[in-house]
């Protein structure tokens, strides 16, 4: 078990990797950009030799926590002049072995950033299967992940008094969540995963934040909150012998049962106007879509909910098994890995599995308990999930702002065009008018929209000085088409625009 965090020695530890310049772009300057995105892919080799024979204090920690490679004592000894050898053993994220210093955890920094700029951390965590050199122990505590960057930046940048944070791990959303609200409390049923993330919030300065052990909502007792955030163990895992539950992972429940509980049960655990972000994964059955599943979900809820569903991704059952397998250090050159695939396929053949949905859900309890806001979608471009929090929250205001406008408000309202929407045109050779015409947005979910002339037009006068109405109008008149009949056309695709920001209020 990882011992409890000493406050003083991990003060102590904190001054030593500030001291060292143990930061993001310092280490992957020491190493190289193409060595640094092959880090994450457990590829370790050139990031060693691009180091080569340095002994500084950056290089040192890097080896011995970003890769997970023993250093000589006195290296090490060097690094943390604060802490020292001693004191990482202390704190169990090294021991003492024949080949010097040998790390037991990760420490990796991290950059993160919001509206309110940019910070960095430094995530300790359990070795990663590179480190290892084989498949990792079921009570693994992982660092920070593709998904726990996608949650972090979902996380909507405005205040909330309380925010609960299901399924902690090592703690990156509770010091995310921490930014923006004034008590969060973190909760896992791993106890070695919660002492991950008291050693987080100690190593990073950061108050504030309470632990708790136990599963889903249990350790909050009868407490609501005005934000849950959660990470939870979603992956959907055959429930036999042979194959290992990671406990950061896998929730213990057949398919997608988990994230099921979790959405029916989190609007009791909202305070009125709370905001629940999640992730997960659900199954589309037979000719049962899987957003479809979901929905069917959100209304089963005794509390009423709000609900904007974003899926992100969909694999079919050998794509999806062939992920999870790699993911807990098997591959398919290992003897086991065969085995493994049989048992996953076997599970989602008795449920009928087509496919499996991977995307985020944001669910919120509406005060007045009238339910206005039901959005189930995909959205399968690249984008910077990381950093989409500041348009989830600017959708939410928009949506609540138009729900209180019928459409003779919204023709009254000024509209202007987002910065960052641009407009093609695509027409053939010769032809005087285009065939095709595009908004496409910069920021947001990058959408790209095909519209027809009328719209376009309306968009490019929305300028914050004409109402809405007046634009149609005027609009109408130069297409020569009836004025009622173009309101009633364009004024729910205002509102469409409006929402997914390519329009907004002044």
């Amino acid at each position: 078990m990882l011992p409890e965090p000493d406050p003083r020695t991990v003060a102590a530890l904190a001054g030593d990797l500030a001291a060292a310049g143990f930061a993001s772009e310092a280490v992957r300057a020491a190493w190289g950009e193409d060595a640094d995105d092959a880090v994450p892919r457990g590829l370790h080799r050139p990031a060693l030799r691009a180091l080569g024979a340095r002994r500084d204090p950056l290089a040192v920690l890097a080896r011995l926590f970003v890769l997970g490679v023993a250093q000589p004592a006195a290296d090490v000894e060097a690094a943390v002049p604060g802490a020292g050898v001693a004191g990482l053993v202390r704190l169990g994220l090294a021991e003492t072995g024949a080949r010097g210093i040998h790390p037991v955890a990760l420490i990796r920094p991290q950059t993160f950033a919001d509206v309110d700029g940019e910070v960095e951390w430094w995530i300790a965590s359990d070795l990663d299967e590179a480190a290892v050199g084989g498949p990792l122990p079921v009570e693994h505590v992982l660092g920070v992940g593709g998904a726990s960057r996608t949650l972090a930046g979902i996380q909507l940048p405005t205040p909330a008094r309380t925010v609960l944070d299901m399924g902690t791990g090592c703690g990156i959303q509770a010091l995310r969540a921490r930014r923006h609200a004034g008590h969060v409390l973190a909760t896992d049923i791993s106890e070695r995963a919660l002492r991950f993330a008291r050693l987080n919030a100690l190593l990073n300065g950061v108050d504030g934040i309470v632990t708790a052990a136990g599963s889903l909502f249990e350790p909050a007792g009868d407490a609501t909150f005005e934000r849950i955030v959660s990470n939870p163990p979603f992956v959907i895992t055959p429930r036999v012998d042979g194959v290992p539950e990671y406990e950061y992972r896998d929730g213990g429940l057949v398919g997608d049962a988990l994230v099921e509980a979790v959405v029916t049960g989190v609007g009791a655990r909202l305070a009125p106007g709370g905001v629940a972000q999640l992730l997960g994964n659900w199954e589309s059955r037979g000719d049962v879509d899987g957003l479809d599943r979901v929905r069917e979900w959100v209304a089963r809820s005794p509390v009423p909910l709000d609900a904007w569903v974003i899926a992100r991704e969909n694999l079919d059952p050998i794509a999806y098994a062939e992920l999870w397998i790699r993911d807990g250090g098997t591959v398919p050159s290992d003897p086991g890995f065969d085995g493994l695939l049989d048992a996953w396929l076997d599970d989602f053949a008795t449920r009928e599995v087509t496919e499996v949905g991977f995307g985020y859900l944001l669910l919120r309890r509406p005060v007045d308990g009238r339910v206005t806001l039901s959005r189930y979608e995909s959205v399968w471009q690249s984008l910077g999930d990381e950093a989409i929090g500041g348009h989830l929250a600017a959708a939410l205001a928009a949506h609540d702002r138009l729900a209180d406008l019928d459409d003779d408000a919204l023709a009254a309202a000024v509209l202007k065009t987002a910065p960052d929407v641009t407009e093609a045109r695509h027409q053939l050779p010769g032809a005087e008018d285009p065939t095709v015409i595009e908004l496409r947005q910069g920021g947001g979910f990058a959408r790209t929209l095909s519209v027809d002339p009328a719209l376009a037009g309306l968009v490019g006068a929305c300028d914050g000085d004409l109402p809405v109405g007046v634009l149609i109008d005027a609009i109408a008149q130069l297409l020569d088409v009836d004025a009622a009949e173009l309101r009633a056309d364009l004024l729910p695709r205002v509102r469409e625009l409006v929402f997914t920001g390519f329009l907004t209020f002044p």
